[in-house]
């Protein structure tokens, strides 16, 4: 996370026992609050699969304690979706409620089960097709120049006033140091590049982080077409696609428009809870066990 160094005050933390390391909170701190990395679209406290609750109370509360001997008043915790994890552990959020924590944000994903049975409806396959009867085709690349500049940084100034997390120079540095995890696609049309996506890839979920085209996506079907070919081919191995959240305003309100899209491709809400704790509550974890 070296290249966020300039945005953000790294405040990331090892807990040990001992010598061996059994707990990650990759975070940042700004005055007298510490929050789970805000450089970083998910996060949380990174555990051991083998870590049972007592594990993750005794990896919690010195976390909290940590914190309370260094001035930190609070924690923003966002939790890990679950999708992404090894396996299922509710174990934090269930420290959350005895830490006496509050809600501070909601965020709703939409995430396909690949495994499991899911319909792209009529309206999305016939936008599909359009993609095909335009001969689109689509290339993997490691340059992410063009699409970077002719594509995602116009859109985004244009529709948001804003400029994409990465830079060219970041992305592709991270694609070089793991690059089956970060993979870029461009379609085109008569050689013209018309959209383009960066996904990011775990264990079980394709995720993509970045996708931008041109005026000609509805007429081309391009957006269509790309994310069929994400879900079955990049995707066909894998457990999950995350579509991402469809929310503004801290996830109170939902842009209807996206939701329906990313729905019409047989996607299911999946929430993301963000919390905040007091680090003097690391007390309360003392006598959970009785």
């Amino acid at each position: 996370m070296e290249y966020h160094a300039d945005r953000f005050q790294d405040y990331s933390l090892l807990v040990f026992e001992e010598k061996k390391l059994v707990g990650l909170l990759p975070a940042n701190r700004t005055d007298a609050i510490v929050h789970s990395h805000q450089g970083l679209t998910y996060g949380g406290l990174i555990l051991s699969k083998n870590a049972k609750l007592y594990d993750t109370i005794n990896v919690f509360q010195a976390v909290l304690k940590f914190l309370f001997e260094n001035n930190v008043t609070h924690l923003k915790l966002k939790e890990l979706p679950s999708i992404y994890c090894s396996t299922f552990s509710d174990e934090i959020n269930y420290l959350m409620h005895i830490c006496k924590s509050r809600f501070t944000m909601k965020h709703n994903l939409l995430v396909i089960a690949l495994k499991k049975e899911f319909a792209i409806s009529k309206s999305r396959r016939q936008c599909i097709n359009r993609g095909k009867m335009n001969n689109l085709i689509i290339k993997e690349e490691t340059n992410f120049d063009v699409f970077w500049n002719q594509l995602l940084i116009p859109n985004l100034k244009e529709r948001f006033n804003a400029v994409p997390v990465h830079t060219v120079a970041e992305i592709t540095l991270l694609q070089s140091r793991f690059p089956n995890n970060i993979r870029h696609f461009n379609v085109y049309h008569n050689e013209e590049l018309v959209c383009g996506t960066t996904v990011f890839i775990t264990d079980k979920v394709v995720k993509p982080q970045y996708i931008s085209g041109n005026e000609k996506n509805n007429e081309l079907g391009s957006l269509d077409f790309l994310y069929d070919y994400l879900i079955h081919e990049v995707a066909k191995d894998k457990d999950y696609f995350d579509f991402g959240p469809t929310h503004e305003n801290e996830g109170r309100n939902i842009v209807a428009s996206i939701d329906f899209w990313k729905e019409s491709f047989g996607a299911k809400s999946l929430v993301q809870d963000f919390y905040e704790v007091e680090t003097k509550n690391y007390l309360l974890l003392s006598d959970v066990f009785i």
